[in-house]
């Protein structure tokens, strides 16, 4: 069944949870904390621009007092995003990452909170639930050719964010490649996989 707006932002709400209590573990290597960040940080761009593109304009003009909502929410969001390229700058070794790292999950955590509690709910009283397909099917479209990293100085509102995010996901995608930085933990169990592999030769 094809999943709506909101089941698009509550699956990935969830996928960050589980990042979450994975990056918690204190006996997680460094390296693999920072293949976590990584892939969390790539999942929070993909959800932050689908938000954008679809959340929020959608929000705005359906829900009474949805332009100082919105308002907020992207100013959140701003602050996120410094986080995120403060911490996508560090080394692991470095004894800010975790401090940012922690702080960066404490934001999250309270967004994902406010909107689930609030602005999910509002959004499903207030709109058509053929809309919120048509909305579902295209975040999940944007989140596969959209931004895997930080770009503080995007537009973030459309239609500028709908329009350059593609061409800003692709250079992001080639760096990933070339860089080896995972973007989904997919991914990082295929890693994972391969250097036990390796281990037991």
């Amino acid at each position: 069944m094809q999943p709506d707006l909101i089941d698009v932002l509550i699956k990935d709400h969830d996928e960050l949870r589980e990042l979450f209590e994975r990056l918690k573990d204190p006996h997680l290597l460094p390296e693999r904390s920072q293949e976590l960040a990584s892939v969390a940080i790539a999942e929070l761009v993909r959800h932050a621009v689908a938000e954008e593109a679809y959340l929020y304009p959608t929000a705005r003009e359906m829900l009474d007092g949805g332009e100082e909502l919105v308002r907020r929410e992207i100013a959140e969001h701003a602050h996120i995003e410094d986080l995120m390229k403060d911490l996508e700058k560090l080394p692991v070794d470095d004894t800010r990452f975790f401090e940012i790292l922690a702080e960066l999950i404490g934001e999250v955590r309270a967004h994902i909170e406010q909107e689930e509690s609030v602005l999910f709910l509002q959004m499903r009283a207030a709109c058509d639930p053929n809309e919120l397909l048509r909305l579902g099917a295209r975040a999940e479209a944007i989140k596969r050719i959209g931004p895997t990293r930080p770009h503080p100085s995007a537009p973030d509102n459309p239609p500028w964010n709908v329009l350059l995010a593609p061409g800003t996901g692709l250079v992001d995608r080639l760096r990933d490649v070339f860089s080896n930085r995972p973007t989904d933990l997919d991914q990082l169990t295929e890693q994972s996989k391969l250097d036990d592999l390796r281990a037991q030769r």
